[in-house]
């Protein structure tokens, strides 16, 4: 069972002032973040906002900790360490990683996108139809959201190269089958781009067992700084075209790097894996575990914790006439992340939330396609529910409490 209290000790947020009485169900957007990612980052920006990688001691401690941030969060990832590169954001990763296939693919050949993810994964693709490149929709359910694999198999060809799909939707909230669905485009011949950024933050996977050939997804929604990161196989990375500085070719974590990276922020992404050791030791008292095993554990504690909690708001809100809320009603197969259509306007709904102290979002969350792809007015929105872990009972009922006044 999740030590709650531990949990929330972690988290500044939680003894703040500004936010105290305020119940936050917009984690979706944005986690709060995590005192080990705050310590790492002040101390940077104190000690070491200096050039890295030179021989005087602030720089070289300053290279070491970015150097650290990277090995331990692909030990947790279970890839290789010049597997994973940090950027912006992940909108701007995938945009680099476009480009990189806009070189690489020839005219007629096919990318496979969907309908259920966010714009990120998908807009960037969908421009490359300027490229000559065909754009093939592997859509959803209209009434559940869900995406069949028996229709991915269908737009399957040797033409097609590459295929881009969320591990879950930031909107229809399920999670779905990484494995089943990467086994199947590698029999076809084609690789796999996954969008984790609405499912890390429930735990980081480990990647390698997945088997996406490339995973993305955001630290400022994993507890940590304003930073995407990406993990891409060694192979796939050293095939497509290097949209780095030329010099920097041989360096795989540098390749879809354009820009110089923010040194602090990639320094303070080391505390999201301070954080997981930190569960890891006060939950688990006997054995000693290695690094992917320490995150296979929390990752494990924390969607449990979720689940017990996302059951009683899908079972509410499943029961009620006035409401359409999109995904499963099962809370195993679930992220926390519920998305309602109602009759009044999302962001109002989610405006009158806030007037008692819970803090949620209304719109379309970027996920028009989505939204259209299940007959919803994007304009109109939804309103959006999302919380981790940290969230507490008590906050779950609170809002199921006051949804019920103003529903």
């Amino acid at each position: 069972m999740l030590d709650i209290e531990f949990v929330r000790k972690q988290f500044p947020a939680f003894s703040s002032k500004p936010l105290t009485n305020q119940a936050f169900f917009e984690n979706a957007g944005g986690s709060y973040t995590c005192r080990q990612v705050i310590d790492r980052l002040s101390r940077y920006y104190i000690e070491r906002k200096v050039q890295p990688y030179s021989a005087y001691e602030a720089s070289r401690l300053a290279g070491e900790e970015m150097d650290e941030a990277r090995k331990r969060l692909s030990a947790i990832m279970g890839i290789e360490q010049d597997e994973l590169s940090f950027g912006p954001s992940t909108t701007q990763n995938t945009y680099v990683l476009a480009q990189a296939f806009a070189d690489y693919l020839h005219p007629g050949q096919a990318i496979i996108v969907t309908n259920q993810d966010h714009e990120a994964n998908s807009g960037p693709w969908r421009r490359l139809a300027d490229r000559g490149v065909e754009i093939r929709e592997w859509k959803i359910d209209p009434d559940t959201g869900h995406l069949d694999i028996l229709d991915l198999i269908s737009l399957l060809d040797d033409k097609v190269k590459l295929v881009c799909f969320p591990h879950c939707s930031n909107v229809v909230g399920e999670v779905n089958d990484v494995p089943s669905i990467c086994r199947v485009v590698h029999a076809a011949g084609a690789v796999t781009c996954v969008d984790g950024v609405s499912y890390a933050p429930h735990g980081i996977p480990d990647v390698g067992a997945l088997g996406a050939d490339i995973y993305m997804f955001s630290a400022y929604k994993t507890y940590g700084p304003h930073q995407g990161i990406m993990a891409i196989k060694r192979e796939l990375g050293e095939r497509l075209p290097n949209q780095g500085h030329y010099f920097n070719a041989g360096s795989l974590y540098k390749r879809f790097t354009p820009a110089g990276p923010d040194h602090a922020q990639i320094a303070a992404c080391a505390g999201m894996a301070d954080y997981v050791d930190a569960l890891y030791e006060h939950h688990q008292q006997s054995g000693k575990a290695d690094a992917k095993g320490r995150g296979t554990f929390v990752h494990d504690l924390m969607r449990a914790q979720e689940v017990k909690l996302l059951q009683p708001l899908l079972d509410y809100l499943g029961d009620k006439n006035s409401v359409r809320m999109l995904g499963p009603r099962d809370a195993n197969i679930k992220a926390p992340t519920v998305a309602v259509s109602l009759e009044r306007r999302g962001e109002e709904v989610a405006a009158e939330l806030a007037s008692h102290g819970i803090m949620a979002g209304g719109g379309d969350f970027y996920g028009v396609r989505c939204l259209e792809g299940q007959g919803i007015d994007p304009d109109h929105g939804v309103l959006r529910l999302s919380f981790v872990h940290y969230t507490h009972e008590d906050e779950v009922q609170k809002l199921i409490t006051t949804l019920d006044k103003i529903l």
